[in-house]
């Protein structure tokens, strides 16, 4: 598995995207914030997307431990031990 460098970037239509840094494809994420919620935020608008961003891998990090728990307590289940 390799490593990738990742950004938080502006685009020019104020959505606020992870892109990995390497690569000019899709981002990986895109958060667009309603006018009613850019009023209330202001210039908080990076910050409150980037916490966003952070608790999204958090807790995609904590899916992907419980899948591979799970995948081993199934490959447990499936093993047999015969005497």
């Amino acid at each position: 598995m390799t490593s990738s460098l990742f950004e938080i970037m502006e685009l020019s239509n104020g959505d606020v995207v992870l892109q990995r840094a390497d690569d000019e494809g899709k981002p990986l994420v895109s958060i667009r914030f309603s006018a009613e919620s850019l009023a209330f935020l202001r210039d908080a608008k990076f910050d409150v997307a980037r916490a966003m961003i952070e608790a999204g891998m958090e807790a995609a990090g904590e899916v992907a431990e419980q899948s591979i728990d799970e995948s081993n307590i199934q490959f447990d289940r499936d093993t047999h031990q015969l005497h």
